[in-house]
């Protein structure tokens, strides 16, 4: 990647959740940082969201939930990837997410899995990190 491209981060709801601070503190402190950032808004499909990510050639994907679902939304993203030959994504989440879900979202290759209260300097540095790698 070169110097003169940002790093592009998708940041993405699936699902019923109706929560949007997460999202948009998120999307701001991406900004500040010198990111370039996409949100799907909420309400999305497993499959837009990964027609999304691969239409805007974004780096990463960050999934956000706060109804503890994330186990379900991250396998449902990451096979709407694989079927579109985009299985090589990296994804990060965020949200409500307990230890036993964390532990599976790392399983299945979700990293970050961050929940509230992280210092959003952690998130920043993880992200740029994960976009780089």
């Amino acid at each position: 990647m070169g110097n003169d491209r940002k790093i592009r981060v998708l940041i993405a709801k699936a699902g019923c959740d109706i929560h949007e601070r997460g999202p948009y503190t998120l999307m701001t402190a991406f900004r500040d940082a010198g990111l370039e950032v996409i949100y799907t808004g909420r309400y999305q499909s497993f499959e837009a969201i990964a027609r999304a990510a691969i239409d805007e050639d974004v780096d990463l994907i960050a999934l956000s939930d706060h109804t503890g679902s994330m186990p379900i939304i991250a396998a449902g993203v990451l096979r709407a990837l694989e079927e579109l030959g985009a299985g090589d994504m990296r994804v990060m989440a965020g949200g409500l997410i307990p230890p036993k879900h964390a532990k599976e979202l790392e399983e299945m290759g979700v990293s970050g899995n961050f929940g509230p209260g992280t210092p959003m300097d952690d998130i920043i540095r993880y992200t740029v990190e994960l976009a780089t790698k």
